[in-house]
């Protein structure tokens, strides 16, 4: 399997977890605004959700995933759950340099407030740390499999 592929199932099952979070949010809360409210705004549907949530699964799984695979290898920490937050944390920055003030809350979410950009903070950390975590699990099936072959033939 490719890097880019485990990058894929790791980017799916970290969007997967936040958006268990942002479910939480919404229902109990909301605590904050969510990612996928912010983004339903930002492609002009505010009506919309499912747009918000679309785009939400499309660029955690699709986008971030693989690229998460393809620079792995190249991060400058020890752990696979560190080098998934340095990777989410960069994604934040670009994000709250970018998304955020399109969809009209302000660099770093500061027009939805402290608690929006705590919120971004902590669901980056957890995808960051579900990433780095299946990406690793993945590469370490992969490389235990390798070893379990001799000449073609399982070793056991």
């Amino acid at each position: 399997m490719s890097r880019v592929q485990k990058g894929l199932i790791a980017g799916l099952a970290a969007t997967i977890a936040v958006s268990i979070l942002e479910i939480a949010n919404l229902m109990l809360g909301p605590w904050a605004v969510s990612f996928p409210r912010l983004l339903s705004v930002m492609l002009q549907t505010p009506d919309t959700m499912a747009v918000g949530w679309i785009a939400h699964a499309v660029v955690g799984t699709l986008v971030l995933g693989p690229l998460f695979g393809v620079i792995c290898p190249r991060l400058p920490t020890d752990t696979p759950e560190s080098k998934g937050i340095l990777f989410a944390v960069g994604a934040f920055i670009l994000m709250s340099l970018t998304v955020a003030p399109l969809a009209g809350v302000g660099m770093f979410f500061m027009r939805a407030g402290f608690g929006t950009l705590a919120w971004m903070i902590a669901t980056h950390a957890v995808y960051g740390i579900v990433l780095g975590n299946v990406y690793a699990r993945l590469v370490e099936r992969e490389r235990r499999r390798g070893h379990d072959v001799i000449h073609g033939a399982p070793a056991h």
